[in-house]
């Protein structure tokens, strides 16, 4: 059974620093695509990274050059280091897997439960 579990959430002031981690299990976890989207009140959800099956990565443009996308195989663990964190960057992160997974939300089949960030201005 594939499971996705977020942590590295909080609170920090702008210009501050955060590491979001996403531990799964259950699936082929070097071979997947996978992702971070954001979703604030009120709005769509929206890719923010994402690692494809294929090895290539991308970044959404609000946060290109602020934010790193990794994968640790060895932990079964996929990263998002995200630095020079503005109040924009609120919402709540989602991480996501899926064999074919590419861009939209509607790609990926497996989800995480969230982890809140929020930045102060």
């Amino acid at each position: 059974q594939v499971q996705l579990v977020e942590s590295g959430g909080g609170s920090v002031q702008a210009g501050g620093s955060l590491r979001l981690a996403c531990v799964g299990s259950g699936y082929s976890f070097s071979t997947y695509s996978m992702a971070w989207f954001r979703q604030l009140e009120g709005n769509e959800r929206r890719g923010v990274a994402a690692v494809y099956s294929d090895g290539t990565t991308r970044y959404e443009e609000s946060v290109e050059g602020r934010f790193t996308i990794s994968k640790d195989n060895a932990k079964n663990t996929l990263y998002l280091q995200m630095t020079s964190l503005k109040p924009e960057d609120t919402a709540m992160y989602y991480c996501a897997a899926d064999p074919y997974g590419g861009d939209d939300p509607d790609e990926y089949n497996y989800w995480g439960q969230g982890t809140q960030v929020t930045v102060s201005s």
